[in-house]
């Protein structure tokens, strides 16, 4: 019987990736507010300190905490094939 189990290497690979989508959001917004002077995540949530919105604002600012940790990783080698 197989059974498919998540390991702890899987789940940080899942949080990795959830903060570094979360990070991306977050720089796509800024983007947008700089070069059109519109929040969309205020637009979109009923106004920029509507609760929601501080929500969405938290979980990108601990995303982007999160992914501090990509700079100091040990990169892999990669070895080319020739």
């Amino acid at each position: 019987m197989h059974r498919n189990f998540i390991t702890q290497g899987d789940e940080k690979k899942v949080m990795d990736r959830f903060a570094l989508f979360l990070v991306i959001i977050g720089a796509i917004v800024w983007g947008v507010v700089g070069i059109f002077g519109l929040n969309p995540i205020g637009w979109i949530l009923s106004g920029s300190m509507s609760w929601l919105s501080r929500i969405v604002y938290t979980l990108v600012g601990l995303g982007g905490l999160w992914c501090i940790k990509f700079l100091f990783r040990e990169r892999e080698l990669v070895k080319h094939h020739d």
